[in-house]
């Protein structure tokens, strides 16, 4: 018994009248995922293209990732080098990650990457996480499908534009600030 005919098995339980009605929504953004939808275009169409608009959203989701990384690099890189110019620590979990994992090498490109990763992806993660139940709850409570643009709109875009450090503390009480690419240290007091 293969995944299509285990969800078309399941989808007259989705269906209105249906015992999940109510998660109509969720079965169907998994059903599309795998799967062209059922209902397609009868008539003559101005564009004749075999992909739908959730791949396409997918492929603009993918089209973010060298953004993601390049950010998750650039972040981690002038990190460490205010870090091995002023001695300052990273604390906390972050810093026992990149410490076991890594360093703070500003000439590595693993350390520099790592370090940016361990800022960005819990934001990532998290945007994720909310957004989409957000998304999910209102696509069901309105009866719609789930917005194909979910991936890009709410997930990474958001993430990579929120992702932006302001301000980092030193460990003696300084605070280095990042502002569009100029960094620079106020001491306190």
């Amino acid at each position: 018994m293969g995944l299509r005919s285990t969800l078309d098995n399941l989808e007259p339980h989705f269906k209105p009248g249906g015992k999940y009605q109510a998660w109509y929504a969720l079965y169907e953004a998994v059903d599309t995922i795998f799967y062209s939808p059922s209902s397609v275009t009868q008539s003559s169409a101005h564009v004749r293209d075999g992909i739908d608009l959730k791949r396409i959203m997918i492929t603009v989701w993918f089209c973010t990732f060298p953004a993601m990384f390049y950010g998750m690099y650039n972040l981690g890189y002038q990190a460490n080098e205010v870090i091995a110019a002023g001695g300052y620590a990273l604390e906390g979990w972050r810093g026992g990650i990149v410490a076991s994992l890594g360093g703070f090498d500003p000439n590595s490109l693993w350390d520099n990457f790592l370090y940016g990763a361990v800022h960005f992806l819990p934001l990532y993660a998290i945007t994720f996480i909310v957004g989409g139940f957000w998304e999910v709850l209102f696509a069901m409570k309105r009866g719609h499908e789930i917005n194909e643009g979910f991936f890009c709109d709410i997930g990474a875009i958001y993430a990579d534009v929120a992702a932006r450090p302001t301000t980092v503390a030193g460990g003696d009480g300084d605070i280095v600030r990042y502002c569009r690419g100029k960094r620079g240290v106020r001491r306190n007091g």
